[in-house]
């Protein structure tokens, strides 16, 4: 079931559900996994480009353009950092020992505090399966705020990625001790919904500084539940 948060004459915007695609793999003839592109393509009966991408474990805003323009215009808008994204994060307890002894990491001790914000800044190397850091990698920033814990005990993260490098919030938790609960790749030893699912969900995207996005016809925020 596809769930159409927006649409209008030049963009569609859905809510993707973690365990699916949102564009076709490069193995799309032999990729068993659904992929929320393809499906909502053959839905509208028209081409779709895809705006950003959300990895497949993770939950949430989806933004395709319906024509080659309106891509054009919206490409510009990310990649002038015009848009910001807000995902929601749960992370259990700070642990490093995922991390390996030979790994350099700093394994600082952060004392969270409800309400507190970080900068977070890395270099990003994507390897074939995960991030890495490295001298050789594309400057990262994450800002991170942390909230609070919720009612299951896990804590709550609110994370805007200023840079949209591969994997970038999933590693950025891990290397100062806050996996992402379910995210195995980056060290979790919690269980989230499933396997093909992490508690990572993007909620809200803000087009209230994009040029030219209420001429599209674009509401200032998109917004939906957090986890």
């Amino acid at each position: 079931m596809i769930e159409i948060v927006f649409e209008n004459l030049h963009f569609v915007i859905c809510d993707k559900p973690s365990g699916v695609l949102s564009t076709p793999s490069r193995f799309e003839e032999d990729d068993p996994r659904r992929c929320l592109g393809t499906a909502l393509q053959q839905q509208l009966k028209i081409q779709i480009y895809p705006v950003h991408r959300l990895d497949f474990e993770v939950s949430g805003l989806v933004m395709y353009a319906k024509n080659a323009e309106a891509h054009r215009k919206a490409n510009a808008w990310f990649e002038t950092k015009h848009v910001q994204k807000t995902y929601r994060a749960l992370t259990t307890g700070q642990d490093f020992s995922h991390i390996p002894t030979n790994v350099p990491n700093e394994r600082e001790k952060i004392e969270l505090i409800s309400r507190s914000s970080f900068e977070w800044r890395s270099r990003i190397l994507r390897g074939k399966r995960r991030a890495f850091e490295s001298p050789q990698g594309k400057p990262s920033l994450t800002l991170a705020n942390y909230l609070s814990i919720d009612e299951r005990g896990y804590q709550q993260w609110d994370l805007h990625p200023v840079t949209g490098r591969s994997h970038q919030l999933r590693f950025d938790l891990s290397r100062h001790g806050f996996p992402i609960v379910g995210d195995k790749l980056y060290g979790s030893k919690s269980e989230w919904i499933n396997e093909n699912a992490i508690a990572l969900r993007s909620f809200e995207i803000d087009f209230s500084n994009a040029p030219g996005a209420a001429a599209l016809g674009l509401p200032e925020k998109i917004v939906v539940p957090a986890l």
